[in-house]
């Protein structure tokens, strides 16, 4: 039995988010959920947002990254982090629970 784990969020992802902040003046905080659809299945939406009464908040330093309650289980022991790579930077879930997932990083399957 593997022990079920809120997921994480990596120092460099909440840099990012320190980042963004200083470009824009204005502190955001960054949404992670699950959608259905995407070419595998589900898709992660990765967006700004306020944040809801019943959202898990996940935060370093002020910044904070928001989990709602149904978009949980799909990221239980999961590392939410940020990459920079030549094709671009961007914001990635590391999600054991996906049994397989698309070349974009955005839809996979459980």
């Amino acid at each position: 039995m593997t022990l079920t784990l809120p997921p994480r969020v990596s120092d460099r992802a909440f840099k990012r988010l320190a980042e963004i902040a200083e470009d824009s003046g204005e502190v955001k905080a960054l949404r992670i959920a699950v959608d259905g659809g995407g070419c595998s299945g589900f898709q992660y939406d990765i967006r700004f947002d306020d944040p809801a009464p019943d959202d898990l908040v996940l935060q370093q330093n002020g910044y904070k990254v928001l989990i709602d309650p149904v978009s949980l289980p799909f990221l239980e022991n999961a590392v939410i982090d940020f990459t920079e790579e030549l094709i671009g930077a961007r914001f990635v879930i590391e999600n054991p629970n996906a049994t397989s997932s698309c070349g974009c990083g955005i839809s996979f399957s459980m």
